[in-house]
Parts: structure tokens; C-alpha cells; sequence
């Protein structure tokens, strides 16, 4: 099996709310085959279209979801 056909075999696996992370390590990866430019705008439309953007957590919520004390 070629590193591309394993590549796709774990794409398959991975959950769809991981794929942006996969993405954008895609997109980094490939982004000096990019113009600059195109790769910031890219990356800000990302950006805009992210639904958690925005969404904020108090770090004393974020301690308690993760079970520490302050």
C-alpha cells in the first residue's frame, strides 16, 4: 500500500469535527505551493466560517471541566 492509499485509509477514520485540523495542516503543508496571499485569505474565510468562532471559556470553567483547582 502507497503512503497516499494509507494517507486515505486514516482519512476515513478520522471524525468529521477533526478534519479543519487536518485541513489546515494540509493547507500548511502545501502552502508554499500557494500564493501568500491566496493562503491568508484561505485561512480567513476559514476563519469566518468556523462555528466556534468566538465562543469563549472562563479559566476557572476551563479548571473545572478539566478537574484542577486554581
Amino acid at each position: 500500500m502507497s503512503e497516499r492509499e494509507m494517507c486515505a485509509q486514516l482519512l476515513s477514520c478520522v471524525p468529521d469535527f477533526k478534519l479543519r485540523y487536518v485541513l489546515a495542516y494540509l493547507q500548511g503543508l502545501t502552502a508554499d505551493e500557494m500564493d501568500d496571499a491566496a493562503f491568508c485569505e484561505q485561512l480567513y474565510q476559514d476563519y469566518l466560517a468556523d462555528p466556534d468562532r468566538g465562543e469563549t471559556v472562563s479559566l476557572a470553567d476551563a479548571a473545572a471541566q478539566l478537574g484542577v483547582s486554581l
